[in-house]
């Protein structure tokens, strides 16, 4: 545990991105090995939007990461946080619990959030517009999304009270649980059922990525899937059902253009049946 401790307080930020773009490479081959659906679309098209808003995420990160890195410190320097007002404890539990409680409030609540408060809804819609769900999916986020989280996730690291080298892997672990939940990829059914009831699985989250209600506000789980079993939110859904998207943009103008996908934070918000 000392070797993952000493690793993650001082990961480079060149393999954070070589764990970014070779857990893409690696799911970009398993899709092609087994998909869960032989879309119709050309991949390096709509990789490259996808690619796009990866690398404004990481931006965003990277130029506020020194606030990340500040509140961290301050928590563990003043004994501040839920971890630190716990009794002393082996460190595989400390850091388990640690991790299962940055992802509810770093990811689950602000995922929630985004789906119940409109105004932040019209940048998470973004993400949900995509009709081709696959690996490079994960990180289609708007630049102010990536914004809105990165507050949720410093928030968390406060109300946690954990060091950085817990907020680093957490990421690290975050990152490949993304990219495996969202890839094109079909699993045994029951392993995917097993795995559902530790992890987000691949099948729990596309439910997620269904085009319409109640399913596109269930599932807000990012790596760990107890929260939505928690608090009422899990939802299944079978496979040969599933149609990803959002009905209020489902034309290729909408969801496939880049200089659209950029503004619709910004556009008259539409109904379901709009024809605008």
């Amino acid at each position: 545990m000392n070797e993952i401790i000493n690793y993650f307080s001082t990961i480079p930020s060149s393999h954070r991105a070589l764990i970014l773009a070779g857990g893409i490479a690696f799911f970009w081959l398993v899709e092609t090995a087994v998909p869960l659906f032989k879309f119709r679309y050309n991949k390096w098209q709509h990789a490259g939007i996808n690619i796009f808003f990866t690398v404004t995420t990481m931006i965003v990160n990277f130029c506020l990461a020194l606030i990340l890195l500040k509140a961290a410190n301050w928590a563990t320097e003043n004994h501040f946080g839920l971890l630190n007002w716990l009794p002393e404890m082996n460190i595989w539990v400390y850091t388990i619990i640690g991790l299962l409680l940055l992802d509810l409030i770093g990811a689950y609540l602000i995922h929630l959030i985004e789906h119940k408060v409109k105004f932040l809804w019209r940048f998470h819609l973004i993400h949900h517009t995509d009709t081709w769900i696959d690996t490079t999916s994960a990180n289609r986020h708007h630049p102010g999304e990536s914004v809105l989280r990165f507050i949720f996730t410093t928030l968390g690291v406060l109300i946690v009270g954990c060091p950085m080298w817990v907020v680093f892997l957490y990421q690290t672990l975050s990152v490949v649980a993304t990219q495996f939940n969202h890839a094109n990829i079909i699993l045994p059914k029951k392993l995917d059922t097993i795995l559902s009831y530790f992890i987000v699985s691949p099948d729990m989250h596309k439910v997620h990525h269904h085009y319409v209600l109640p399913y596109t506000d269930s599932n807000y789980g990012n790596i760990f899937s107890v929260w939505d079993r928690l608090f009422g939110t899990f939802k299944t859904l079978d496979r040969e059902k599933l149609v990803y998207g959002i009905d209020t943009h489902m034309k290729p103008e909408e969801n496939n253009k880049l200089s659209n996908l950029l503004a619709i934070p910004f556009q008259k918000r539409r109904s379901p049946s709009s024809d605008d």
